[in-house]
C-alpha cells in the first residue's frame, strides 16, 4: 500500500464519525462534551498539555541542569499528532472534531501553537552545550514567561472565549518581553 492510499484511508476514517452525526448535531455536541471537547469550537484543551510540558521543563532548567536534555528532546507536535500519541480517552473523537471544528477557532489555535512552537524551538536552539548554566536558566525562564500567556490565550480560543487576532496578540507579547 502506498503512502497516498494510507492517507486517503485515514481521512475517510476521520470523516465517517462526523458524517454519522450530520442529521443529529445535538448528539455530536453531547458526545464532544462528555469527552471533554468544547462542543462550540470542536477543540480540546488536552492539546495544551504538550506546551505545558515544555513550560514545566523550561522552568526547571534554572534549578536542574538535567532538564536541559529534556527540553532539547521536546519535539513539536500538531494537534492531530498530539492526539495520535495521547492516552486521552476521547482522542479519536478529538481528531474527528478538529477536522470539522470552527475554522476561525482552529486557525487561531494553529497560529498560537505555531508561535509557541517557535518560541520553544528558538530557545532550544540557543541552549547550546557551551552555554553557561545560569544563562541557560535565565533564557529558559524568559521563554516560560512568554509561553504562559500564549497557552492561556490558546485555552480561551479552545473554550470559545477568544475572537481576537491571535497572531497580533502574540506579536504584542513578544515586543513586551
Amino acid at each position: 500500500m502506498q503512502y497516498q492510499d494510507c492517507a486517503i484511508e485515514v481521512q475517510a476514517d476521520e470523516a465517517e464519525p462526523a458524517m454519522a452525526y450530520a442529521d443529529r448535531p445535538d448528539l455530536f455536541a453531547m458526545e464532544l462534551s462528555s469527552a471533554n471537547i468544547n462542543a462550540q469550537t470542536g477543540l480540546a484543551t488536552d492539546y495544551l498539555n504538550h506546551f505545558n510540558e515544555a513550560i514545566m521543563l523550561l522552568e526547571m532548567v534554572g534549578s536542574s541542569p538535567d532538564c536541559l536534555s529534556d527540553i532539547r528532546d521536546w519535539r513539536p507536535m500538531s494537534y492531530r499528532e498530539h492526539f495520535l500519541e495521547s492516552r486521552f480517552n476521547g482522542r479519536d473523537l478529538a481528531i474527528v472534531a478538529y477536522a470539522s471544528a470552527d475554522p476561525a477557532a482552529r486557525a487561531s489555535l494553529d497560529d498560537l501553537a505555531s508561535t509557541m512552537t517557535n518560541v520553544i524551538e528558538a530557545t532550544r536552539a540557543s541552549m547550546t552545550p557551551d552555554l553557561p548554566f545560569q544563562t541557560a536558566g535565565d533564557l529558559a525562564a524568559r521563554a516560560a514567561r512568554w509561553l504562559k500567556p500564549l497557552v492561556a490565550r490558546a485555552g480561551a480560543v479552545i473554550n470559545g472565549e477568544e475572537d481576537g487576532d491571535a497572531q497580533a496578540a502574540a506579536d504584542r507579547l513578544m515586543r513586551q518581553a
